[in-house]
């Protein structure tokens, strides 16, 4: 009797080693789709982060764009009206001498609320004269003897008025140099 159950125990044994087997390769089949499927969501999970960076990148440069856009509009714009405002400026010069008051009244006014306005948009009228020639604001039309040794490379006079639009050059002020 000992060896039938003897035989029986081993019978069950090799019974069990195919289950306990497949169980085995069961298990790391399942672990291997884990891992694979672990990976698999990391990349995505990578490509996504990645993506939503373009799209941030592409967001704040389109942005960039459209502020560059509505600026340079704009200093076309001032840039247009900058013979505006120089007619006013001789037309104010030439009725310093007229006995017309109202002429005279009236043109200031409209030259005064024309600058007003484009001073809000950030436009600033450049120092030119009396100041040392800077090549970064004057754009030299002629030299003059200066009349004296302090005048040397000073403005002497302003054959038009330069403007800043937010602190760049927007058009460079014509001046006479003192040689």
């Amino acid at each position: 009797m000992i060896e039938k159950d003897e035989m029986k125990e081993a019978e069950a044994q090799k019974a069990e080693a195919p289950k306990t087997d497949k169980k085995k390769k069961k298990d790391d089949t399942l672990q291997k789709t884990v891992e694979e499927l672990t990976d698999k969501l990391a990349k995505e999970k990578d490509d996504y982060m990645r993506l939503m960076a373009e799209f941030e990148t592409f967001r704040r440069r389109n942005a960039e764009e459209r502020l560059k856009l509505v600026s340079s509009a704009a200093a076309d714009t001032i840039k247009g009206l900058l013979p505006v405002l120089d007619d006013c400026e001789r037309a104010m010069q030439i009725l310093e001498t007229s006995s017309d008051e109202a002429a005279k009244e009236g043109t200031a006014l409209i030259y005064n609320k024309l600058m007003e306005y484009l001073k809000t948009r950030g436009l600033e009228v450049i120092k030119a004269k009396g100041e040392k020639f800077d090549t970064d604001f004057h754009e030299a039309v002629t030299q003059f003897p200066a009349p004296s040794e302090e005048l040397k490379g000073m403005v002497i006079d302003v054959v038009q008025t330069g403007y800043l639009l937010n602190g760049s050059v927007l058009r460079y002020a014509k001046v006479v140099v003192g040689a």
